[in-house]
Protein backbone atom coordinates (compact mmCIF):
# COMPACT_ATOMS: atom_id res chain seq x y z
CA UNK A 1 0.00 0.00 0.00
CA UNK A 2 1.24 3.34 -1.08
CA UNK A 3 2.95 5.51 1.58
CA UNK A 4 0.68 8.52 2.61
CA UNK A 5 2.03 12.15 1.49
CA UNK A 6 0.68 15.68 1.32
CA UNK A 7 -0.05 17.07 -1.70
CA UNK A 8 0.98 20.36 -1.30
CA UNK A 9 -0.83 21.51 -4.79
CA UNK A 10 -5.07 20.99 -4.76
CA UNK A 11 -5.83 18.20 -7.14
CA UNK A 12 -8.90 16.50 -8.71
CA UNK A 13 -9.01 12.86 -7.37
CA UNK A 14 -10.96 10.22 -9.12
CA UNK A 15 -11.62 7.05 -7.10
CA UNK A 16 -11.74 4.19 -8.80
CA UNK A 17 -12.99 0.74 -7.60
CA UNK A 18 -11.92 -2.51 -8.73
CA UNK A 19 -10.59 -6.21 -7.87
CA UNK A 20 -7.16 -7.76 -7.87
CA UNK A 21 -6.15 -9.97 -10.77
CA UNK A 22 -4.79 -13.19 -10.11
CA UNK A 23 -4.85 -15.21 -13.35
CA UNK A 24 -3.65 -13.62 -16.78
CA UNK A 25 -3.67 -14.03 -20.37
CA UNK A 26 -5.42 -13.76 -23.68
CA UNK A 27 -8.38 -15.92 -22.69
CA UNK A 28 -8.81 -14.28 -19.34
CA UNK A 29 -9.03 -10.71 -20.48
CA UNK A 30 -11.12 -11.10 -23.01
CA UNK A 31 -13.47 -12.74 -20.29
CA UNK A 32 -13.25 -9.44 -18.64
CA UNK A 33 -13.89 -7.03 -21.40
CA UNK A 34 -16.31 -8.66 -22.02
CA UNK A 35 -17.63 -8.55 -18.70
CA UNK A 36 -17.02 -4.85 -18.65
CA UNK A 37 -14.14 -4.68 -17.26
CA UNK A 38 -10.60 -3.35 -18.16
CA UNK A 39 -7.80 -5.16 -17.08
CA UNK A 40 -4.92 -2.99 -16.07
CA UNK A 41 -1.50 -2.79 -14.07
CA UNK A 42 -0.24 -0.63 -11.39
CA UNK A 43 3.62 0.23 -11.67
CA UNK A 44 5.98 2.02 -9.59
CA UNK A 45 5.52 0.90 -6.21
CA UNK A 46 6.82 -2.31 -4.19
CA UNK A 47 5.62 -4.56 -6.64
CA UNK A 48 3.53 -4.58 -9.70
CA UNK A 49 -0.57 -5.12 -9.28
CA UNK A 50 -2.68 -6.19 -11.62
CA UNK A 51 -6.36 -5.68 -11.28
CA UNK A 52 -9.40 -4.86 -13.16
CA UNK A 53 -12.20 -2.15 -12.96
CA UNK A 54 -15.89 -1.59 -14.78
CA UNK A 55 -14.76 0.55 -18.30
CA UNK A 56 -17.47 3.16 -17.11
CA UNK A 57 -14.88 4.36 -13.62
CA UNK A 58 -12.84 5.18 -16.61
CA UNK A 59 -14.67 8.27 -18.36
CA UNK A 60 -14.13 10.75 -15.86
CA UNK A 61 -10.40 10.04 -16.72
CA UNK A 62 -9.33 9.74 -19.62
CA UNK A 63 -11.58 11.46 -21.53
CA UNK A 64 -10.76 14.84 -20.05
CA UNK A 65 -7.61 16.84 -21.18
CA UNK A 66 -7.52 17.38 -16.94
CA UNK A 67 -4.92 16.42 -15.42
CA UNK A 68 -5.85 14.36 -12.38
CA UNK A 69 -4.74 11.93 -9.31
CA UNK A 70 -6.29 8.43 -9.80
CA UNK A 71 -6.78 6.78 -6.29
CA UNK A 72 -7.55 3.04 -6.73
CA UNK A 73 -9.44 1.09 -4.15
CA UNK A 74 -8.38 -2.62 -4.41
CA UNK A 75 -9.26 -5.66 -1.41
CA UNK A 76 -9.22 -2.76 1.43
CA UNK A 77 -5.91 -1.22 0.46
CA UNK A 78 -5.66 2.14 -1.86
CA UNK A 79 -3.05 2.98 -4.28
CA UNK A 80 -2.74 6.43 -5.34
CA UNK A 81 -2.07 6.77 -8.98
CA UNK A 82 -1.41 8.98 -12.17
CA UNK A 83 -1.89 7.90 -15.52
CA UNK A 84 0.72 6.28 -17.64
CA UNK A 85 -0.49 4.26 -20.54
CA UNK A 86 -3.85 3.49 -21.83
CA UNK A 87 -4.76 0.84 -24.80
CA UNK A 88 -7.98 1.40 -27.26
CA UNK A 89 -9.79 -1.72 -29.50
CA UNK A 90 -8.07 -0.57 -33.62
CA UNK A 91 -11.82 -1.28 -34.78
CA UNK A 92 -14.39 -0.28 -31.77
CA UNK A 93 -11.86 2.19 -30.23
CA UNK A 94 -13.35 1.39 -26.59
CA UNK A 95 -10.63 1.35 -24.03
CA UNK A 96 -9.35 -2.05 -23.31
CA UNK A 97 -5.78 -1.98 -20.78
CA UNK A 98 -4.69 0.39 -18.56
CA UNK A 99 -1.55 1.44 -16.82
CA UNK A 100 -0.98 3.58 -13.58
CA UNK A 101 2.10 4.94 -12.10
CA UNK A 102 1.66 4.38 -8.00
CA UNK A 103 3.02 7.79 -6.78
CA UNK A 104 5.29 7.28 -3.89
CA UNK A 105 6.33 10.13 -1.55
CA UNK A 106 10.30 9.48 -1.69
CA UNK A 107 10.49 8.57 -5.08
CA UNK A 108 10.26 11.14 -8.31
CA UNK A 109 7.73 10.48 -11.05
CA UNK A 110 7.80 12.16 -14.42
CA UNK A 111 4.27 13.41 -15.94
CA UNK A 112 3.17 14.99 -18.42
CA UNK A 113 1.40 18.76 -17.30
CA UNK A 114 -1.32 20.50 -18.75
CA UNK A 115 -0.15 24.25 -20.11
CA UNK A 116 -2.51 27.34 -18.96
CA UNK A 117 -2.27 30.37 -20.67
CA UNK A 118 -2.66 34.08 -18.87
CA UNK A 119 -2.71 37.33 -20.03
CA UNK A 120 -2.86 39.27 -23.16
CA UNK A 121 0.43 39.71 -25.14
CA UNK A 122 1.83 42.91 -25.66
CA UNK A 123 2.14 41.53 -29.20
CA UNK A 124 -1.29 40.94 -29.80
CA UNK A 125 -2.06 44.30 -28.61
CA UNK A 126 -0.09 45.78 -31.64
CA UNK A 127 -1.97 43.23 -33.49
CA UNK A 128 0.03 40.12 -34.08
CA UNK A 129 -1.67 36.51 -33.71
CA UNK A 130 -0.76 33.94 -30.61
CA UNK A 131 0.45 30.88 -31.35
CA UNK A 132 0.44 28.04 -28.52
CA UNK A 133 2.65 25.43 -29.53
CA UNK A 134 3.32 23.41 -26.55
CA UNK A 135 -0.36 22.77 -24.87
CA UNK A 136 1.60 20.52 -22.04
CA UNK A 137 4.93 19.98 -20.88
CA UNK A 138 6.76 16.73 -19.48
CA UNK A 139 8.37 17.31 -15.87
CA UNK A 140 10.09 14.87 -13.27
CA UNK A 141 9.44 15.84 -9.69
CA UNK A 142 8.42 14.59 -6.59
CA UNK A 143 4.43 13.36 -5.89
CA UNK A 144 3.96 16.42 -3.67
CA UNK A 145 4.81 18.86 -5.98
CA UNK A 146 2.57 17.53 -8.70
CA UNK A 147 -0.43 20.02 -9.72
CA UNK A 148 -2.91 20.39 -12.24
CA UNK A 149 -1.46 22.89 -15.05
CA UNK A 150 1.70 25.06 -15.42
CA UNK A 151 0.46 28.60 -15.59
CA UNK A 152 2.36 30.49 -18.56
CA UNK A 153 1.88 34.53 -18.08
CA UNK A 154 2.39 35.94 -21.69
CA UNK A 155 1.85 40.12 -20.35
CA UNK A 156 5.41 40.87 -21.64
CA UNK A 157 5.58 38.98 -25.29
CA UNK A 158 6.24 41.48 -28.30
CA UNK A 159 5.65 40.64 -31.85
CA UNK A 160 7.92 38.48 -32.86
CA UNK A 161 8.60 36.83 -29.56
CA UNK A 162 8.14 33.86 -27.76
CA UNK A 163 8.26 32.41 -24.56
CA UNK A 164 10.32 28.84 -24.42
CA UNK A 165 10.66 25.97 -22.05
CA UNK A 166 14.22 27.54 -21.03
CA UNK A 167 12.49 30.45 -19.97
CA UNK A 168 10.19 28.69 -17.35
CA UNK A 169 11.27 28.26 -14.19
CA UNK A 170 9.55 26.41 -11.32
CA UNK A 171 10.47 24.87 -7.64
CA UNK A 172 10.91 21.35 -7.93
CA UNK A 173 10.58 20.73 -11.44
CA UNK A 174 13.07 19.44 -13.49
CA UNK A 175 11.36 19.88 -17.44
CA UNK A 176 12.35 17.01 -19.89
CA UNK A 177 11.71 18.77 -23.10
CA UNK A 178 14.20 20.69 -25.16
CA UNK A 179 15.12 23.83 -23.60
CA UNK A 180 14.59 26.23 -27.27
CA UNK A 181 10.82 24.44 -27.87
CA UNK A 182 8.59 27.24 -27.86
CA UNK A 183 5.78 26.97 -25.94
CA UNK A 184 4.22 30.44 -27.38
CA UNK A 185 4.84 33.26 -29.58
CA UNK A 186 3.48 35.95 -31.13
CA UNK A 187 3.81 36.00 -35.09
CA UNK A 188 2.49 39.03 -37.94
CA UNK A 189 -0.63 38.39 -39.11
CA UNK A 190 -1.39 38.45 -42.64
CA UNK A 191 -3.17 41.55 -42.59
CA UNK A 192 0.17 43.32 -40.83
CA UNK A 193 2.65 41.32 -43.05
CA UNK A 194 0.65 42.85 -46.18
CA UNK A 195 0.36 46.23 -44.59
CA UNK A 196 4.33 46.38 -44.31
CA UNK A 197 4.72 45.00 -47.67
CA UNK A 198 3.23 47.83 -49.63
CA UNK A 199 5.04 51.03 -46.65
CA UNK A 200 8.33 49.66 -47.77
CA UNK A 201 8.11 50.27 -51.62
CA UNK A 202 6.42 53.53 -50.56
CA UNK A 203 8.80 54.16 -48.63
CA UNK A 204 11.76 53.70 -50.93
CA UNK A 205 10.13 55.47 -54.00
CA UNK A 206 9.80 58.41 -51.36
CA UNK A 207 13.52 58.57 -50.61
CA UNK A 208 14.25 58.34 -54.40
CA UNK A 209 11.84 61.28 -55.21
CA UNK A 210 13.19 63.22 -53.18
CA UNK A 211 17.16 62.46 -54.57
CA UNK A 212 16.06 63.00 -57.70
CA UNK A 213 14.15 66.94 -56.60
CA UNK A 214 17.41 67.77 -55.06
CA UNK A 215 19.60 67.11 -57.97
CA UNK A 216 17.11 68.94 -60.17
CA UNK A 217 17.22 71.91 -57.89
CA UNK A 218 20.43 71.81 -57.68
CA UNK A 219 20.71 72.51 -61.23
CA UNK A 220 18.01 75.46 -61.07
CA UNK A 221 19.27 79.00 -62.07
CA UNK A 222 21.02 80.65 -58.65
CA UNK A 223 21.89 77.72 -57.17
CA UNK A 224 25.64 77.48 -56.32
CA UNK A 225 27.85 74.77 -58.18
CA UNK A 226 29.54 71.66 -56.95
CA UNK A 227 33.17 72.46 -55.96
CA UNK A 228 35.25 72.46 -59.11
CA UNK A 229 32.07 72.94 -61.39
CA UNK A 230 32.26 76.25 -63.42
CA UNK A 231 29.16 78.18 -62.95
CA UNK A 232 26.42 78.58 -65.85
CA UNK A 233 27.82 82.50 -66.44
CA UNK A 234 31.15 82.03 -66.67
CA UNK A 235 31.05 78.62 -69.26
CA UNK A 236 29.12 81.08 -71.60
CA UNK A 237 31.53 83.54 -71.18
CA UNK A 238 34.41 81.70 -71.87
CA UNK A 239 33.01 80.47 -74.87
CA UNK A 240 32.51 84.02 -76.17
CA UNK A 241 36.47 84.77 -75.41
CA UNK A 242 37.02 81.28 -77.66
CA UNK A 243 35.15 82.62 -80.56
CA UNK A 244 37.05 86.26 -80.31
CA UNK A 245 40.66 84.38 -80.41
CA UNK A 246 39.60 82.34 -83.13
CA UNK A 247 38.26 85.55 -85.63
CA UNK A 248 41.83 87.72 -84.94
CA UNK A 249 43.96 84.84 -85.05
CA UNK A 250 42.09 84.29 -89.05
CA UNK A 251 42.46 88.11 -89.42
Amino acid sequence: MIKRFKQIHIMKTITIEGQLRTEHGKQVTRQLRSQGQVPGVIYGGAKEISFSAPVVAFKTLIYTPVFQLTEVKLNGNSYKCIMKDLQFDKVSDELIHIDLLELVEDKKVIATIPVKINGIPKGVKDGGKLHVKLKALKVKTFPKYLKEHIEINVDDVELNGSIRVEDVQIDNYEFLNSPRIPIVSVALTRILKQEEAVEKPAAIAGVAGTAVAGAAVAGAPGTPAAPGAAAPEEKEKGKEKGKGKEKRSKD
